[in-house]
């Protein structure tokens, strides 16, 4: 009545879903997903490996800084604890894993 049915038929065929509307669709994902592993996922795995690496190379003499915000000097690393030293004759043990930042032996505070 309205619509011719040429009209109706060229407009079915022109929405099929074909493989080329599935490729069409997938190109942005695939490059969205790209471009965040380029600067989220890679830099913040990078910066963890860093993180790891100087906790683990902790020796005695370090200051180091808790996760509970206890600074202390290293006496003593045995495999995956520390004994550190927070005052006069006050000695506590610690995992490594909660240590956050290892400042080296003769190093300024940070302000």
């Amino acid at each position: 009545m309205f619509a011719s049915p040429a009209y109706a038929q060229a407009a079915g065929a022109a929405s099929s879903g074909g493989p080329s509307s599935l490729l069409t669709l997938a190109i942005p994902w695939v490059l969205i997903i790209g471009i965040f592993y380029l600067l989220v996922w890679r830099p913040q795995s990078k910066a963890q490996k860093a993180q790891r690496a100087r906790i683990d190379a902790a020796k005695k003499g370090d200051t180091v800084v808790t996760g509970g915000g206890l600074i202390g000097k290293v006496i003593k690393v045995d495999g995956d604890e520390v004994e550190l030293e927070l005052g006069p004759n006050v000695r506590v043990r610690a995992l490594k894993a909660t240590l956050t930042e290892i400042r080296p032996l003769n190093a300024p505070a940070n302000d």
